[in-house]
């Protein structure tokens, strides 16, 4: 490449006669867009019975319909989702297997509600111990395993509501990890909301159990049985969390899928359990009516490399992987997608590897969707006097 760009200017006049001139700032990009912004919808007045509710897209944390989402209500086994929560990060840290043993405390077997009635000394591997939570919504098992990860239920309980803080569930309180009454027990539809979205993104194994429909513990002696009938009756159902207490009422935390289009219907404070499942129908089935996850418009002549100045490399590679795979949008509205790709035709160095050099912004219309960094794939350390010495000898002698 004619003695690489005549050894790039002679090294860059011999790095600008040993003065070393700042090299130009990479140019400014514009500012990230909020990531899926709120999709432009009328949404329908849905007949939800129901005291509160709300529907998000797991994706992307969306509220699509809400109804009194922020009031403090309690939330009863829906509380589970954030024990199996810290329970599965306890396992992603090392901290615990699915084959280690839970022992039963006397505290632990004396809970009431939904249970397996199991007895103080009794063993069960933490894998049993998630199927009895998430099948049968046993509040003995839950107790068993918070103490378990956090060395008593009271110590539990503490980092269940520093999850909520680092999730950002402002209105929620946790007492217990079962979810039986207990005063100043509460949350609101939208905090149950991030938490399902939370443990959906990061421990999706959690519906390798929630999808379970029927098991046994102890043998065969002891059915589960899962509380969550929408597993049998509606398409695309995943989980996630089923509650009931006088306190609660009869509640749902429900997510489906459905041709890439990942939904969480949350329901609290239903009469039945009749109208628990009608209500988080009618909101999944509002949905995936009225939204579609769509596909990325083409990127194809998207520039692959950015040129350097300044630095021992004339390029960089650049990295799109920051972008979604797919985008939610109204239905039918994949087609008025473009892609807008934003870029310096050339940057300064120093440059690294992850660094942000430019954007791309997905527009339906004229309308900004979101916005996405494209960043640096590699280094490129600036020229200095010994590189500048060292290039030039490597391409003239």
């Amino acid at each position: 490449m004619v003695c690489r760009s005549l050894a790039l200017g002679c090294a860059a006049a011999l790095c600008l006669w040993l003065g070393m001139a700042a090299p130009s700032a990479a140019a400014q990009t514009p500012a990230l867009l909020a990531a899926a912004q709120q999709a432009a919808v009328q949404a329908p007045e849905l007949s939800l019975p129901c005291r509160a509710a709300v529907l998000i897209d797991q994706g992307t944390g969306t509220v699509l319909y809400e109804k009194n989402a922020s009031q403090r209500v309690p939330i009863a086994s829906i509380t589970k989702v954030m024990t199996l929560l810290l329970t599965f990060e306890a396992i992603h840290d090392g901290r615990l297997t699915l084959d280690t043993p839970v022992p039963v405390s006397e505290h632990a077997a004396s809970m009431g509600g939904s249970q397996i009635w199991i007895e103080p000394g009794e063993h069960f591997t933490l894998d049993e111990m998630l199927r009895a939570i998430c099948v049968s919504s046993a509040n003995d098992a839950a107790v068993a395993v918070a103490e378990l990860v956090g060395g008593s239920e009271e110590a539990f309980v503490a980092q269940m509501n520093a999850k909520a803080a680092q999730l950002g569930m402002e209105d929620t309180t946790f007492k217990n990890a079962c979810g039986l009454d207990t005063e100043g027990h509460l949350s609101t539809a939208r905090d149950v909301a991030v938490m399902s979205r939370a443990i959906l993104n990061e421990c999706p194994e959690v519906l390798h159990y929630s999808g379970i429909w029927t098991d046994t513990l102890r043998g065969g002696e002891t059915m589960l049985v899962n509380t969550n009938k929408l597993l049998r009756r509606y398409e695309g159902i995943t989980g996630l969390k089923t509650g009931t207490t006088g306190g609660a009422g009869v509640c749902i935390s429900a997510s489906a899928s459905r041709d890439g289009l990942d939904l969480i219907a949350v329901v609290l404070g239903s009469s039945s359990s009749a109208e628990r499942f009608e209500a988080a129908t009618t909101l999944l089935d509002y949905g995936f009516s009225a939204y579609e996850a769509a596909p990325l418009p083409d990127l194809g002549g998207r520039p692959l490399y950015l040129d350097v100045t300044g630095s021992t490399v004339e390029d960089v590679p650049l990295d799109y992987t920051a972008l979604p795979e797919s985008l939610l949008v109204p239905k039918g509205g994949a087609g008025a997608l473009t892609a807008r790709v934003d870029l310096p035709a050339v940057s300064g160095a120093p440059l690294e590897r992850g660094s942000q050099v430019g954007s791309v912004t997905i527009l339906s219309g004229e309308q900004p969707v979101g916005s996405w960094p494209v960043r640096a794939a590699a280094d490129a350390a600036v020229l200095d006097l010994a590189g500048a010495v060292r290039l030039m000898a490597e391409t003239f002698l």
